[in-house]
């Protein structure tokens, strides 16, 4: 049986460099998504702090235990009844790395997954921008699916989103919804966001929450924005544009089970050899 009706949110930020503003505005977003009765609510990557590396970023991170965002984002849900999808917080993982955690916290408070991004952006663009994500972050090694009162949530982060084989996974093992918190580039946001994320949805018959980064930062970088929520027919519910503030949307769980009877791709998995050079395999030497 499907879970009963809820409204979702995701929140736009434009994080700078200074950790306990950033958790400010976050959280006062926050507060607004649930008034406006948003029952889970979702924050961007870089929720902390939008800072690649460098001495910025080790003077401001902490390990989890010392990182107060944890303990007040957590307090906030419990104070608003909540399910809160923290997109990341930079959690200091050794004296010179650190982890892109994302973090799940129920309406009681209490932190029920956490998940370090697997997939690092390491590449350079053709205006010039270089990013070595890397060298500074430690990647993960495990997906990671939670439970909800409104079914199984599959987290993400970001660049993951090229990575549809993750996706899959996560659909497959039961997830009715995908966090995408993300910082994606005005580049790269241009031309891919809305396509990706989309076709995320359609391809696991499933709701897509991201959350983004929008706007210039005080690292000079600058991101795309456009938070979206998507059904699971690839249909865009609410679309933030590039403003900091909030969008909502109602979400019927049992659009899910509608979109994979409808096209259920995610049972007809079949094993296939890799590739092979045909050409080369069929030439013949004198």
């Amino acid at each position: 049986m499907a879970a009963e009706p809820f409204r979702a949110a995701c929140v736009t930020l434009c994080s700078g460099r200074d950790p306990d503003a950033n958790i400010d505005t976050a959280s006062s977003l926050v507060r607004d998504a649930a008034a406006d009765g948003a029952q889970f609510v979702c924050t961007p990557e870089n929720t902390l702090l939008m800072e690649a590396g460098g001495k910025h970023l080790f003077a401001a991170v902490k390990p989890e235990e010392d990182t107060k965002a944890v303990s007040s984002l957590a307090a906030l849900a419990d104070d608003l009844g909540i399910w809160l999808s923290v997109g990341s917080l930079a959690i200091k993982v050794a004296e010179d790395m650190v982890a892109n955690r994302s973090f799940l916290i129920g309406p009681d408070g209490l932190i029920r997954a956490r998940y370090d991004k697997i997939h690092m952006f390491d590449v350079s663009l053709p205006n010039g921008e270089t990013y070595l994500e890397s060298k500074n972050y430690r990647p993960g090694s495990e997906a990671v699916l939670a439970r909800t009162a409104f079914g199984a949530v599959g987290l993400t982060v970001c660049y993951d989103l090229r990575f549809p084989a993750l996706y899959r996974a996560l659909a497959q093992a039961g997830a009715s919804y995908l966090t995408v918190p993300s910082a994606f580039t005005q580049v790269t946001g241009e031309a891919h966001w809305h396509v990706l994320l989309r076709a995320r949805a359609i391809e696991t018959g499933a709701f897509v929450f991201a959350a983004a980064q929008s706007g210039s930062h005080e690292n000079g970088r600058k991101t795309y924005g456009h938070s979206l929520i998507i059904d699971p027919w690839g249909e865009v519910l609410a679309d933030g544009g590039c403003e900091t503030g909030f969008v909502s949307a109602d979400i019927d769980p049992a659009r899910v089970a509608e979109a994979r009877s409808r096209i259920p791709s995610l049972q007809h998995d079949r094993e296939f050899a890799l590739p092979y050079d045909a050409i080369g395999a069929d030439s013949t030497t004198s």
